[in-house]
């Protein structure tokens, strides 16, 4: 009898761990930990040359928190991933580096390809400037690794995403881009996987 009861437990015990490893594979689309970018969220901003005259004209860009930085402020060093400036009477886009800051921050320039067409940012990051300028142009998209940033657990880590200038004004010193970035740490594909 004891024989049967130990059977019928151990029976029962495999029939639940069964169950509920199927309720696990089943549910995975619901496991916080396995993250997917669902939502492409493609955005314009407007940043101006550091040339111009003024002063507190937003001249960078942070992919990471999707927003222009205005340069001059003191407590911005290192928060940015790109400003635009002249050089030779042409606008370029300057990483963090070529002013001799610390950062991961750098990018590609894709010529010839259009926003939609930049589905993943190449893996090797050697061919990515860090302290060069890079010419600003419409058709090229920009692939950005961005500087160090936290996700939405707090982590630090380095994003990737895209950019297409849309209207390049040389003589105000102005370029308004299109972008978007994906929102997984070191996830090199710049749109949303099914």
């Amino acid at each position: 009898m004891n024989r049967t009861i130990r059977t019928l437990r151990l029976s029962g015990f495999l029939s639940s761990a069964f169950i509920f490893s199927l309720n696990l594979t089943s549910c995975s689309r619901d496991n916080p930990f396995d993250l997917k970018w669902t939502e492409a969220k493609p955005d314009t901003a407007l940043i101006y040359s550091l040339s111009r005259p003024e002063l507190n004209l937003p001249s960078g860009f942070d992919l990471v928190d999707r927003t222009t930085v205005v340069i001059e402020e003191p407590d911005v060093t290192g928060s940015w991933d790109f400003v635009l400036d002249s050089r030779d009477g042409e606008l370029v886009f300057l990483p963090p580096a070529v002013f001799g800051i610390e950062s991961e921050a750098k990018m590609i320039r894709l010529p010839g390809l259009a926003f939609d067409e930049v589905l993943e940012a190449p893996s090797d990051t050697s061919f990515y400037s860090s302290d060069q300028a890079v010419p600003v142009e419409t058709g090229s998209v920009y692939v950005v690794q961005t500087h160090r940033g936290r996700n939405k657990f707090g982590s630090l880590c380095v994003f990737y995403g895209k950019l297409q200038p849309l209207e390049i004004k040389s003589a105000n010193g102005t370029v308004t881009f299109m972008f978007d970035r994906n929102e997984l740490c070191g996830e090199l594909h710049l749109v949303p996987k099914d």
